[in-house]
């Protein structure tokens, strides 16, 4: 968007929409300027602008005869390219997938944030096949954090987090299978939430590892979030593992804040092993919600590393088709994965399988006391491009895999997670914190957010690129 409208809310463009204040045509032309406008922050592959030109168009025309475009008239979003987009081909961040036919149509998730009155202005960047944690891609270049140029965005879905952070759009699409939604929000300063597995329909997006992907959102507050959330909700029989539940509208309970709520600290696995400051993000957290209690979680190296076994093998068995016939147009840093996880013996992931039943036991002894946690959501800051390695705890340790450290064992047993970004006075780049809750309770997640929003502990503001 221009720089007069690029840090307005999703609600508040759509209350302006719908209200006749604002044209979505204007909206839209402001936000495909400010794409234009910043092609160093590498977050788009595609731009839609005709199609989105024409449902601005249409969406004007029918607001002046008194039609009611639903809660995100007006609102342009943007999805990682890895959701199928009618007429282009879905890229998975990859070289092999650019020359697919196009997709003949917009998956679930897109048509029911259009059917809510939100127009689709483009394709997002990614790492390739979402087997990623740093937003770098070697075909498309990497994504840029907007808040520091030469830092990471985060991945896989950098471009989600840099279109969203850097004020192209006010929402976009991402997929979280290790920590691919909420590495990005925390690094970027985004809200990010990975919903329940199950919740929200996968099909018509290219899979990485179907037993732990998710797909959902990221914004610049958390009322965009819950309503973007509240918008995709619903069973679709094209995702085999997609629950059939009644809705649950999260945005209306966003003001009853935290009152009530047993919230308690990740403490032993997830209170070491990373920067001081990521701990004291949460601290701070903590403290404005009044959670003093601390909770230690049995089995998480163990949980953490039958979480890579699954990744490694399914990963491969999807991608061995391409890895004997087109080896060559991977990245190599995702060739060498894919390969080692083809020659795993397959009782490993037998066992990693048992060891899931066995970690979601132990969540679930923690659910029967209180209603959510409070956990770093990254090691560190935003690491540079192109770093390989970091020094976290006295410990030399690897960039790209250990993003995850904290993300990874909380999506092996598929539960809701809200990323908020907590920013620290003289720091140009954030850190995260992850709220997790029980399955099926994003509604915690969320009113947790809104009430550190309110606190002024978590805030999302535009990042205007820096060297």
């Amino acid at each position: 968007m221009s720089r007069d409208t690029a840090s307005l809310s999703a609600l508040a463009i759509a209350d302006g929409v719908r209200s006749g204040a604002l044209c979505a045509t204007d909206i839209v032309e402001a936000s495909l300027a400010r794409i234009a406008a910043r092609p160093e922050l590498g977050a788009f592959t595609d731009v839609v602008a005709e199609r989105a030109r024409a449902r601005a168009a249409r969406i004007d025309a029918e607001v002046e005869a008194g039609v009611d475009h639903g809660p995100l008239a007006g609102v342009p979003f943007a999805v990682k390219n890895l959701f199928d987009v009618a007429g282009l081909p879905t890229r998975a961040g990859s070289r092999i997938e650019r020359d697919a036919a196009p997709a003949a149509a917009d998956p679930p998730l897109v048509a029911r944030l259009e059917a809510a009155g939100a127009i689709l202005v483009g394709a997002l960047n990614m790492g390739e096949y979402a087997y990623d944690f740093t937003g770098e891609n070697v075909h498309d270049g990497p994504s840029r954090n907007p808040h520091a140029l030469d830092h990471m965005t985060g991945g896989s879905s950098g471009g989600s987090g840099a279109a969203v952070a850097g004020g192209l759009v006010p929402i976009a699409l991402g997929s979280d299978t290790n920590g691919s939604i909420r590495v990005p929000s925390a690094l970027c300063g985004t809200f990010g939430l990975k919903p329940t597995y199950g919740r929200l329909p996968r099909n018509g997006s290219f899979p990485f590892v179907a037993s732990l992907d998710h797909l959902g959102p990221f914004a610049r507050s958390v009322a965009d979030l819950a309503e973007a959330y509240d918008a995709m909700q619903g069973h679709d029989a094209g995702d085999p593992v997609c629950v059939e539940r009644p809705l649950e509208p999260t945005a209306p309970l966003l003001g009853g804040g935290a009152a009530g709520l047993r919230i308690a600290i990740g403490g032993g696995y997830f209170a070491r092993g990373g920067d001081p400051a990521a701990f004291a993000a949460v601290a701070r957290a903590a403290e404005a919600l009044g959670a003093r209690d601390t909770l230690s979680i049995a089995h998480v190296e163990a949980a953490r590393a039958a979480a890579y076994v699954i990744t490694m093998q399914e990963g491969a068995a999807l991608h061995l088709e391409r890895l004997r016939t087109r080896a060559a147009d991977f990245d190599p840093a995702v060739r060498v994965r894919l390969m080692a996880g083809a020659m795993l013996p397959g009782a490993w992931a037998a066992k990693a399988q048992k060891l899931r039943r066995l970690f979601a036991a132990e969540f679930a002894r923690v659910f029967e006391t209180h209603d959510a946690l409070l956990l770093p959501a990254t090691p560190c800051r935003a690491p540079r491009i192109g770093q390989e390695t970091m020094v976290l705890d006295g410990v030399e340790m690897l960039v790209r895999p250990n993003l995850g450290l904290f993300t990874q064992p909380i999506s092996f047993v598929g539960l809701p997670t809200v990323v908020v970004p907590v920013f620290e006075a003289g720091e140009r780049l954030p850190l995260g914190v992850q709220i997790v809750a029980a399955p099926w309770r994003e509604d915690v997640c969320l009113r947790i957010a809104a009430a550190l929003e309110a606190a002024g502990v978590a805030s999302a503001p535009v990042g205007e690129a820096r060297p």
